[in-house]
């Protein structure tokens, strides 16, 4: 009975055993911390990326070097023509351009015509009741009637003198009081058709349009009331009618400019609405005095617009082709500013770079013209110019004590 209630232990195993199991968990830390040292100094062996190497004024990269797909270039071109860039703006073509303002004063009782509507000289665009044209009409409907009172007088002084009854003095008196009143009813008349008032008494003045085209603006209300003291310089026009299809283009050219824009020079417009879209348009006119405050000369072009995809007001870009007479071209991120010098970065061979101090002529926005220091051909650096200048100065910090420490040991040598 006792023996069924013995617990079974396993049996332990030898002690040889035992004290290898011991050595082989004391060992395996160590084990592993040295497999972590060799790896640590495994990549410590490894050799890293060789740097580019100043060898006189060359820059040499070494082969598959990760900036070397930075530096993109480009080969300079010959100079016999560069691409200039200068802003401008458009706006409606004056010469087919109305500007209708109040010629008196009045209230607006209708409005007839919108933005937009195609009208033809004389169509009606607003009634005006204005009090100015009653007056008007009311002096010239008085000068017609004494117009017609001094001619019933003088046929009746005409009748009298050649019947030997009146005097000489009253004929030329009644001679004079008529032509009088021809001047004065000439002048009524004159007055009230620059109005458009037409026959009778009746306030009714009607804005009309001068030429054909369309109305392009519109700044009147029904019910508005108008005074003149408010058609001053600065206020807008009642209405304005254009003719949309073809625009004016101006200019801000600066001096240098002024021998590529001579009128009947042609270059292309380009406008943001359009990125992927260029418009022919030719120079009519440019101004003979330079704006002191901007030091620029509005030149005026004209540009076909049939298409109606121009607007007025739209900010655009001239792109002219400025003719040059020697000297090459590079676009403009090529040339950067070492103090007071122009450098450029010129590719000798495949991974070799050198510093080329020039002279530019022209300066455009996207492209330079140099006129020293650069060949036709030469490959120049054109992207990232910067990252190469800092990889030079990097370069040559590199190996200013190098070769101080030679100068140095050179001349402890020296007896």
């Amino acid at each position: 009975m006792m023996s069924d209630l013995l617990v079974h232990r396993p049996a332990r195993p030898p002690r040889r055993h035992r004290l290898a199991l011991l050595g082989l968990c004391l060992s395996l830390p160590l084990l592993l911390a040295g497999c972590g040292r060799n790896e640590s100094s495994a990549q410590a062996a490894e050799p890293s990326a060789a740097e580019p190497v100043l060898q006189g004024q060359q820059l040499r990269y070494p082969e598959r070097h990760p900036q070397l797909q930075l530096l993109k270039t480009a080969p300079a071109r010959a100079g016999q023509a560069v691409d200039q860039t200068l802003p401008a703006k458009l706006v409606w073509d004056e010469s087919r351009t109305q500007r209708i303002v109040p010629p008196l004063a009045g209230r607006v009782e209708q409005l007839v015509a919108d933005i937009g509507q195609t009208v033809r000289p004389g169509s009606l665009l607003a009634r005006i009741s204005s009090p100015d044209l009653g007056q008007a009409q009311a002096d010239a409907a008085r000068a017609l009637a004494d117009q017609r009172q001094a001619q019933q007088q003088l046929r009746r002084q005409r009748e009298l003198a050649e019947a030997g009854i009146t005097a000489r003095r009253d004929l030329e008196q009644a001679e004079g009081d008529a032509a009088r009143a021809d001047a004065e009813a000439a002048r009524a008349q004159s007055r009230l058709r620059l109005y458009g008032g037409g026959q009778g008494v009746d306030q009714q003045l009607g804005l009309r349009a001068g030429i054909a085209g369309r109305i392009v603006e519109r700044n009147l209300n029904p019910g508005a009331e108008l005074r003149l003291d408010q058609s001053g310089p600065g206020t807008p026009a009642l209405f304005v009618i254009s003719d949309p299809s073809r625009l004016w283009v101006l200019i801000d050219a600066r001096e240098a400019d002024l021998a590529t824009l001579r009128p009947g020079t042609e270059f292309e417009l380009s406008v943001p609405a359009w990125p992927e879209r260029r418009f022919s348009a030719r120079v009519t006119a440019s101004a003979d005095a330079i704006d002191p405050a901007t030091r620029t000369i509005k030149v005026r072009a004209e540009v076909d617009n049939r298409e109606g995809l121009l607007k007025a007001e739209m900010l655009g870009t001239a792109h002219l082709k400025r003719q040059l007479g020697s000297g090459v071209v590079v676009p403009a991120a090529a040339v950067l500013l070492n103090k007071d010098r122009h450098r450029v970065f010129v590719q000798s061979a495949p991974g070799v770079f050198e510093p080329r101090d020039v002279e530019l002529g022209h300066m455009g926005s996207q492209e330079i013209v140099v006129t020293r220091g650069l060949e036709v051909g030469e490959q120049v650096v054109v992207e990232n110019s910067l990252l190469l200048a800092r990889q030079f100065r990097i370069a040559e910090d590199d190996a200013a004590p190098a070769g101080a420490a030679s100068g140095a040991a050179s001349g402890a040598r020296r007896p």
